[in-house]
């Protein structure tokens, strides 16, 4: 009896110590400039999203101010989904690892680097937006 007791709270106390790790979803983790890696991480996850979100209304005000073109819309689209592919593939190169885990070759600051490039990427793609939003597709 002593024995299947000492087995039960082996076993709570497993569950006890696996249970934040599997628990914590990365949304969870907020950034702290000064925390460890993983709040490290959630600041460059926010800034990225920050920049995302930029990127977005610019995106949506070009549609908007250029409403009346539906082939600039079309290739505007088509352009933007081009962009994406592009970032996607400059981050995959840039982030290159022949190893199966990408954190053999880049280490935990991985996710930090990545976020903080693709950040970079699309405020450079939102800064092209907003010269089409100001100076018009012609300059």
């Amino acid at each position: 009896m002593r024995r299947v007791i000492f087995i039960f709270f082996i076993a709570i106390a497993i569950a006890i110590a696996i249970a934040p790790t599997e628990s914590w979803a990365v949304e969870d983790i907020k950034c702290n400039g000064s925390g460890n890696q993983l709040e490290l991480n959630a600041c460059a996850r926010d800034d990225f999203t920050k920049a995302d979100n930029e990127l977005n209304k610019t995106y949506q005000a070009l549609i908007k101010k250029e409403a009346d073109d539906k082939l600039f819309i079309s290739k505007l689209r088509l352009a933007q989904k081009a962009w994406l592919s592009f970032r996607d593939a400059d981050l995959e190169a840039r982030f290159a690892c022949a190893e199966d885990n990408v954190r053999v070759c880049w280490g935990s600051m991985y996710i930090m680097s990545l976020f903080y490039r693709k950040a970079e990427l699309t405020r450079e793609r939102t800064k092209h937006f907003q010269q089409l939003l100001k100076d018009g597709r012609g300059a």
